[in-house]
């Protein structure tokens, strides 16, 4: 129903709609076994996929440190089941893409077919090379087993993305995973989500191997999962949805060390780490929100780079996505997204939305500034009614698009929250707003030996605890560190 749907989840939903069971040979054991498409279809999902995911989170402006990513995750893929002396040449000559995606959240996925992904969020909270080489090789994992394949076997037909977008839904915004799909959810996050906890372990096990094949210390991938759990605990114990369906980071962290022992007890030496190779290279990255790409003061959501602002209703949250800014009520039972329109002017803008099968326009006004306010209702498969609030602007030569949604039966509750963001839509004059630079990670050497609470700046940039900066160098604050010590630490100009 939304115009700004995601071509790509349209796509891979009539291919899982399109599957079936077929026989084909696992990479991993040589057998064949059932799966609920092809190698090819897989290759195909990924292909579609990837052009969503880099236009929902944006890739990361840094060719060198992508560059490093990849060579890595090839010499992690080198000694991959997908690979080594044996493999089919079907596996053998499939392509794979490692990006790094400009996103703060700590994460990594694979898409079937060997697209494989790791944020600079992810980046900023490892330690050294080895770390990334396990990660890597976890995905590749992913990707190797057919995990994807897998889990939709388990499922009815169009199952796979569906129940994913409903779990996205009901944990971010309580609303009908179909409409959040429809809004831009990601489908990396959705094919993730759909990994049972078994999928996970195995991917574990085949990162390790991997990783310590290729020669890196697998075991320092252990630290890595006491770091997702020192975030899980720091957010108040609550899971991430992306790691929802994983095992306890508590139980991973031994696992993975145990299996990096056996892996040396039977003569792989695991001796590269690189740690001082790697703090080299993400030394510089953005951490946390780059504002450059619009943050929240004041209850304004302000974009420096774009130079447009807008009021946030009290109380609502924000998710701003590369593609999207979308803000929701506290209760989640409305949505206001914001995005900027491929249409030659507002009129065509709102239109577009309205000309939909299954809208019906309601209202349609032509205000002054040259604006168009548009309401419009549309009926959900299951019975559902919804209302739809459009406004459309011109502005510093762009378009702008405002949909918001909620139930037909509440809608007028939630008028005057879209119409106050909407209306207020105007530019940036602020220069302090429009000079504010992010906050990057600064590699240091330490000249005295102190306690790391100690030896961090005070004030730390942008509301970063010293706890954050505890976490990201994989230590305590309490922890006393030795003269000529690597530390990462947020700056900003």
């Amino acid at each position: 129903m939304n115009p700004l749907r995601s071509t790509l989840l349209s796509g891979a939903a009539a291919l899982l709609l399109g599957s079936c069971m077929t026989m084909d040979v696992s990479p991993i054991t040589g057998e064949r076994r059932a799966y609920a498409y092809s190698w090819s279809q897989e290759v195909k999902m990924g292909q579609e996929a990837d052009a969503q995911i880099i236009q929902e989170y944006g890739l990361l402006n840094d060719g060198a440190l992508t560059g490093y990513v990849t060579a890595v995750g090839e010499r992690v893929l080198v000694e991959s089941h997908l690979r080594r002396e044996g493999a089919k040449e079907l596996f053998r000559n499939t392509p794979f893409t490692f990006r790094v995606l400009d996103s703060p959240v700590v994460n990594a996925f694979a898409l079937p077919g060997g697209y494989n992904y790791v944020t600079r969020g992810l980046l900023a909270h490892l330690q050294n090379e080895a770390q990334l080489a396990m990660v890597l090789g976890h995905e590749v994992g992913h990707v190797a087993a057919r995990h994807a394949s897998q889990q939709a076997l388990k499922q009815t037909a169009g199952g796979l993305l569906v129940v994913g977008g409903a779990v996205l839904g009901e944990a971010v915004l309580g609303l009908p995973g179909q409409e959040i799909m429809n809004l831009g959810g990601s489908a990396a996050q959705l094919l993730f989500l759909s990994y049972s906890r078994d999928n996970e372990r195995e991917s574990d096990r085949l990162g390790v191997e991997y990783a310590a094949r290729a020669g890196y210390a697998a075991g320092e991938g252990a630290a890595f999962f006491t770091t997702l759990k020192r975030l899980s605990d720091q957010a108040g114990g609550r899971i991430p949805n992306h790691l929802s369906s994983h095992p306890d980071p508590g139980e991973r962290e031994t696992d993975i060390q145990q299996r990096s022992d056996r892996f040396k007890e039977a003569g792989l030496a695991q001796t590269d780490v690189n740690a001082a190779r790697y703090l080299q290279m993400i030394d510089g990255m953005v951490y946390g929100e780059n504002p450059r790409q619009g943050f929240v003061r004041n209850g304004m959501f302000l974009h420096p780079d774009l130079k447009f602002q807008y009021p946030i209703a009290q109380g609502w949250g924000v998710m701003n996505q590369s593609s999207a800014v979308i803000t929701y009520e506290p209760e989640q039972k409305a949505i206001l997204q914001l995005a900027i329109a491929s249409e030659a002017n507002a009129a065509e803008a709102a239109d577009v939305f309205g000309r939909q099968e299954g809208i019906t326009v309601v209202d349609r006004q032509a205000l002054q500034n040259g604006a168009v306010r548009l309401i419009a209702d549309a009926k959900a498969q299951d019975g559902t009614e919804y209302r739809f609030f459009v406004y459309t602007k011109a502005q510093e030569g762009r378009i702008y698009r405002f949909i918001g949604q909620s139930l037909k039966a509440g809608f007028e509750t939630y008028v005057p929250a879209f119409e106050r963001s909407a209306f207020g839509l105007g530019v940036v004059t602020d220069a302090a707003v429009l000079n504010i630079q992010p906050v990057r990670l600064k590699v240091i050497t330490t000249t005295r030996s102190a306690t790391l609470a100690n030896l961090l700046p005070s004030p730390l940039p942008m509301d970063i605890k010293a706890e954050d900066v505890a976490i990201l160098n994989q230590r305590n604050l309490t922890d006393v560190i030795p003269v000529g010590t690597k530390l990462k630490v947020p700056v900003q100009n």
